[in-house]
């Protein structure tokens, strides 16, 4: 008797690369949003790290106003909260849910965000692991 071999079933390993800071850090302020732990504006992020409830903040290199980046980063130091930069105001501000979708889901009326603080994850996604060791490696 001729012995059969067995199919070999080759299956995709869902293997996914690691992702960049910027994309993990959008998902986790949807994540922040969604379960209503986003501070967002200068206002509100003040307001959070002087309560000491922040856990992270997030600041738009490119506020054009020196005070409020002295303020936000001098809170988040005396606080010793971890601060991420963001590039720009819009990108934030997109991010935070400050923006309206149209019906094809891309971003329309985005306002700028200068600041914003997370003062709840939510769930415990792959994107929080990477923006916690992004920040544990910073400091």
């Amino acid at each position: 008797m001729a012995e059969e071999a067995a199919p070999v079933i080759n299956e995709p390993v869902n293997v996914q690369p690691e992702m960049d800071i910027m994309t993990a850090v959008r998902e986790v302020l949807k994540n922040a949003l969604h379960h209503e732990g986003l501070q967002r504006g200068l206002r509100l992020a003040v307001k959070a790290l002087d309560r000491n409830v922040a856990q992270i903040c997030f600041l738009a290199e490119d506020c054009d106003e020196s005070s409020y980046t002295r303020l936000i980063e001098a809170l988040c130091q005396e606080r010793q909260v971890p601060l991420i930069k963001i590039p720009e105001g819009k990108t934030l501000g997109e991010w935070c849910g400050l923006c309206k979708i149209d019906s094809e889901g891309k971003p329309r009326k985005v306002l700028r965000c200068s600041s914003a603080v997370i003062t709840d994850f939510g769930e415990d996604t792959p994107a929080l692991g990477v923006v916690l060791k992004y920040v544990q490696a910073k400091q």
